[in-house]
């Protein structure tokens, strides 16, 4: 078991558990799986009662899950004993303090145990946002007072959040740090910051969430779908926000905003609205969304469901698809309509760069044949629906264009006045753009309503996700057939206005911006920051991660249009972002950006 460096002749061997709610038996259930007595400390009977049955019932299903036997079980409840009296914790080693978020009783439990335990006790809070500093003078031991942040369930979660304040001493760190990971966890270690590595970054992501819908920017489903299919998550911010419970993030929101007085962590008025209606989330049956009853998982039609009567319908006939370019995200649009039984032609700056489109696909679908998820026959329907052309003066006779060319807003407004020209009346011209203005390029064209953002993920055979944006001018018919048409190709289609970021980049990049800025700060290491994020947040990739595979000249490039369209003092690009990208660290293509990719 662990052993403080300095403390050899007292091995730890125990561990007083304060506070037995969900999180504090969960906490002891951790440590006595590992071997350690546990001595779990409740405030009556009562409650002392809650916190068996909660070990109870989280042993047993692991049993039924085969994860213990009943034998271990046995021996696991064996080693903790419960209690009323605080006195019956020194001897331990280690006291983790998990009751409510209440700065006066946690400090009133810490004067209590600093009367009780051995001066070498090292005292641990679990506390998710307040003040480890602050808790921490309220002993005498302040140089050993850690936070140790388990998630919720403590047993399945892998990640803890050691937080040191400026006066923890060292070896304490390091027992604590060593013990966690004698535990099975994944410990990152960061400064004492209201919200710490996890929440600091994702309460920022989902107060925006929030302002996003109650500025009727989206809907809560468009939101929700555009971050899951667009960014991999496991949930959307609006249902995540129902599951954690409205109240709790406001909690949070208002401590970080307090502390730091950033104002993108200020709660968003809705939610207060919300929870003083008492309107907060799974556990009330109520939130964003509406449940079949209170703790349910199951969400129920409301007034704001989408009816099936509102199913976009193809309000245009589209048989004949036009795209323009021939980069990596054109040859995938191309791929997705032709496949889904469209002709589409498609024009390119010169003939080698048409016959890479067709080789491209070729490739593509060769794959798939290998994988058994197409035929030769398929293959050849599909390379039969192909046109390709040097010519814009080709698509003449389409439904639908798709421009997919740089992103340069001289150069689309150019391309735009062409196809204006060349297109037949009532062609549907759509965009791919990610960060211009529709507007603009609509507004170099005589059918403003025609005009469409169709915006596409990379790659867009794999990405389920396109936003359609409608500018000002856009017809209603435009944007309920370019829905159609999306899910007719297999998309998920989410509509939203025009203006920099659309959905996802507008909630993904300030997201990524913060953790710059923390990183820059010193609060953690980048190492520690991509680790939280996954294990505390289930994401698919640490911010630093995806950072690199974007390219940090094009996140510095988002990030700019951003700040720059809602001049928002916290969308400013991080300085170490441009530093970087003046230093040519871009990421994985120059083979170095926030980690360096030489060696590999």
């Amino acid at each position: 078991m662990a052993t403080s460096p300095d403390a050899a002749a007292r091995p730890l061997t125990t561990v007083g558990i304060v506070g037995l709610g969900t999180m504090g038996a969960g906490i002891a259930e951790v440590f006595a799986r590992h071997g350690y007595a546990v001595v779990g400390v409740e405030k009556d009977e009562e409650s002392l009662a809650r916190g068996r049955q909660y070990l109870e019932h989280s042993t047993t299903r692991a049993v039924k899950r085969e994860k213990l036997t009943e034998a271990e079980q046995a021996d696991l409840l064996g080693r903790i004993t419960l209690t009323t009296d605080l006195a019956a914790v020194a001897e331990a080693g280690l006291v983790v303090e998990a009751v409510v978020e209440s700065m006066e009783l946690k400090k009133s439990i810490f004067r209590e145990l600093d009367a009780v335990v051995a001066p070498e006790t090292i005292l641990a809070t679990n506390t998710s946002s307040l003040s480890v500093t602050d808790l921490s003078t309220a002993t005498a031991r302040p140089g050993r007072v850690v936070g140790v942040h388990f998630f919720n369930p403590a047993p399945v979660q892998d990640l803890v959040e050691i937080v040191r304040t400026v006066v923890t001493e060292e070896s304490v760190l390091a027992q604590v740090k060593a013990l966690v990971e004698e535990l099975g966890k994944s410990p990152v270690v960061c400064g004492d910051k209201a919200g710490f590595i996890a929440n600091t970054l994702l309460f920022g992501y989902l107060n925006h969430a929030v302002s996003m819908f109650e500025g009727r920017y989206a809907s809560r489903e468009d939101i929700d779908a555009a971050m899951r299919y667009g960014c991999g998550y496991p949930m959307g911010p609006l249902a995540l926000l129902d599951l954690i419970g409205l109240d709790t993030a406001y909690e949070i929101l208002e401590t970080m905003y307090r502390q730091g007085r950033d104002r993108l962590h200020a709660p968003a008025p809705i939610l207060k609205q919300m929870v003083t209606a008492g309107l907060l989330g799974r556990k009330t049956g109520r939130g964003f969304y509406t449940y079949e009853a209170p703790d349910s998982p199951v969400v129920v039609a409301d007034a704001l469901t989408p009816s099936t009567d509102e199913r976009p319908e193809l309000r245009h006939d589209v048989t004949h698809v036009g795209v323009v370019g021939t980069g990596t995200m054109a040859t995938g649009i191309v791929e997705v309509f032709a496949k889904s039984g469209y002709d589409v032609t498609y024009v390119g700056r010169s003939r080698d760069k048409v016959d890479g489109v067709v080789a491209a696909i070729t490739k593509s679908l060769d794959k798939q044949i290998q994988r058994g998820r197409a035929t030769e026959e398929t293959k050849a329907e599909v390379l039969g629906r192909l046109t390709g052309s040097t010519s814009l003066d080709d698509l003449g006779s389409v439904d639908l264009v798709v421009e997919a060319i740089a992103e340069d807003l001289t150069v689309k407004t150019t391309l735009f006045e062409n196809l204006d020209e060349i297109c037949r009346p009532g062609a549907i011209l759509a965009t791919t753009t990610s960060s211009l203005p529709i507007i603009a390029l609509a507004k170099a064209t005589d059918r403003p309503q025609d005009v469409v953002g169709m915006h596409f993920f990379n790659p867009a055979t794999v990405m389920k996700l396109v936003e359609v944006v409608s500018t000002v001018a856009t017809d209603d018919a435009v944007t309920e057939t370019t829905r159609a048409l999306c899910a007719r190709v297999g998309k998920v289609a989410v509509s939203c206005g025009d203006r920099a970021g659309f959905i996802v980049n507008a909630l993904l990049f300030p997201y990524l911006n913060d953790a710059v800025k923390m990183l820059e700060a010193h609060y953690a290491t980048a190492d520690d920051i991509d680790t939280a994020m996954k294990l505390g947040c289930a994401l698919p990739m640490g911010p630093f991660e995806l950072l690199d595979v974007v390219g940090n000249d094009v996140s510095l490039a988002i990030q700019r249009e951003l700040y720059l369209e809602f001049r928002e003092p916290g969308f400013a690009p991080a300085p170490l972002l441009e530093h970087l990208v003046t230093a040519g660290y871009l990421g994985r293509k120059t083979k170095r950006g926030f980690r360096d990719y030489g060696s590999r």
